[in-house]
C-alpha cells in the first residue's frame, strides 16, 4: 500500500506540474521546430535530424507573412553554458537566445529591472536577463542590474531578473541567462538551429488558420513537394498535454498491474496469519461454542480481525507512502499530491483484501465442531 500510495501521489503531482508548468504554452500558442519535440520512437528522431534547420530568415518570413498570428518570435538555446563573473563561476547553465515578442508569448516575468527590447535585438545588444540561480551563484549580497557577467568569455550587462520558477524533477529552472537572439546568432553562429513561436488572434479556428498560415510560408520556402510531409514541427499544448496524457496512462496501467501482485501477495499473508490464528485458538472457538456462540458469530469474529489487520496496514501504509513522496519531493523537488480518493481508494482495497483472504480462516474456524475444539490442547 505504501508503494502504491507513494507512485500515485507522484502520479498527481507529475500531471499537475506538468499541466500548469512545463506545457502551459496558452491555449493560442504554437511552436514550429526542427524536431518535433513529442517524438516517441527512434524512427521519428533520426526522420527529424535529416530535415534542415530552421533559419533566422523563416522566422522573419513567418513575422512578415503570417497574417492570422498575433505575435511572433524565435528562440534557440544552449543548455550546457558557462558563465563567469570575476573570480565565479557556473557550469550547465542554459544559454538562450530570445527574440522580445517570446516574454509575452510564453508568459515570462520578471522580478526586477526589464526585459529584451526590439533595440536589444536589432543592434545586437550586448544584455542579459538572468535567473534566480544565477544571481544566487554570481551575484551573492549584490544588485546584479547594470552589472556585467561573461557568457562564454562575452561580456554582457544585466537588465533584468526572471521571477522564480523552482525546480521540477530536480531539474532547477532558474539557472538560464537569456540574451537577445540577434546576439546568440552573432557570438555562436548563425547555423544554430532556432524555434518559430507564434501567438494566434485566438483559440480554436484561429490557431488552426494561424497554424496553416505559417506551416504554407514554411514549405514554400522550403520546397517541400505537394502531398509529402512537412519538413518541420509544428506543435501546441494540446500536442504535449495528449503525449503525456499517453505516458502517465500507461504508467497507471504498470502500477495497477504490479499494485494487484502485491496486494495478492499481502493477501495471502493475512490468510496465513488467520489460518496459523485459528490452529491456536482452537480450545477458545471450542469454549465459546459450548457457550451459545453461533457459527456466524465465530466467523464474524475472524472476519473483523482480518479486515482490522487489514487496515491497520493500509492505514499505516498511506502514511508510509505519502511521507516517502513528500521526503523526495523535499531532496530533489519531484512534483507530489496528494489526492484524498487515492488515501481512500486505499484503506477500501486493504478493507476489501482483508474480507476477501480471511474469509477461508474465518469459516474454517467456524465449521470446527465444538466437542473436537474443546479436546484440543492449548
Amino acid at each position: 500500500m505504501a508503494a502504491v500510495i507513494a507512485v500515485v501521489t507522484f502520479v498527481n503531482g507529475i500531471n499537475g506540474y506538468v499541466a500548469e508548468k512545463i506545457f502551459s504554452l496558452g491555449a493560442d500558442v504554437f511552436i514550429i521546430s526542427k524536431v518535433s519535440p513529442v517524438i516517441t520512437n527512434v524512427d521519428q528522431l533520426i526522420e527529424g535530424e535529416k530535415r534542415k534547420d530552421l533559419t533566422l530568415d523563416d522566422y522573419k518570413a513567418v513575422l512578415e507573412s503570417c497574417r492570422h498570428c498575433m505575435l511572433v518570435g524565435s528562440s534557440t538555446f544552449n543548455p550546457s553554458g558557462h558563465v563567469k563573473r570575476g573570480g565565479q563561476s557556473v557550469n550547465d547553465v542554459w544559454i538562450r537566445g530570445m527574440t522580445p515578442t517570446m516574454w509575452p508569448i510564453f508568459n515570462l516575468d520578471l522580478s526586477t529591472g526589464r526585459t529584451l527590447n526590439e533595440n536589444d535585438e536589432n543592434n545586437r545588444t550586448a544584455v542579459a536577463v538572468i535567473g534566480t540561480d544565477v544571481v544566487d551563484n554570481l551575484f551573492p549580497g549584490v544588485d546584479p542590474l547594470g552589472k556585467e557577467l561573461r557568457v562564454e568569455g562575452q561580456a554582457y550587462t544585466v537588465v533584468g531578473i526572471g521571477t522564480k520558477q523552482g525546480t521540477t524533477l530536480g531539474q532547477s529552472r532558474d539557472n538560464y541567462v537569456g540574451i537577445p537572439l540577434s546576439a546568440y546568432l552573432k557570438q555562436f553562429g548563425s547555423h544554430s538551429a532556432i524555434r518559430i513561436s507564434g501567438k494566434a488572434s485566438g483559440v480554436g479556428s484561429q490557431l488552426d488558420a494561424a497554424i496553416d498560415e505559417a506551416r504554407a510560408i514554411l514549405r514554400a520556402r522550403r520546397h517541400d513537394a505537394p502531398g509529402k510531409p512537412d519538413s518541420f514541427s509544428a506543435e501546441t499544448n494540446a500536442s504535449f498535454l495528449s503525449l503525456w496524457s499517453n505516458l502517465s496512462s500507461t504508467f497507471f496501467i504498470a502500477m495497477i498491474v504490479i499494485a494487484a501482485i502485491s496486494l495478492v501477495v499481502g493477501g495471502i499473508v493475512i490468510m496465513n496469519i488467520m489460518l496459523v490464528s485459528v490452529t491456536e485458538r482452537t480450545r477458545e472457538i471450542g469454549v465459546r461454542k459450548a457457550l451459545g456462540a453461533r457459527r456466524d458469530d465465530i466467523l464474524l469474529q475472524f472476519l473483523i480481525e482480518s479486515v482490522t489487520m487489514a487496515l491497520v496496514g493500509g492505514a499505516a501504509g498511506v502514511l508510509l507512502g505519502a511521507s516517502i513522496a513528500k521526503v523526495v519531493t523535499l531532496a530533489i523537488g519531484m512534483p507530489s499530491a496528494i489526492k484524498l480518493w487515492a488515501v481512500v481508494a486505499g484503506v477500501g482495497v486493504a478493507a476489501i483484501v482483508g474480507i476477501f483472504f480471511g474469509v477461508y480462516p474465518a469459516r474454517r474456524a467456524a465449521m470446527l465442531d465444538p466437542i473436537t475444539a474443546l479436546r484440543a490442547e492449548t
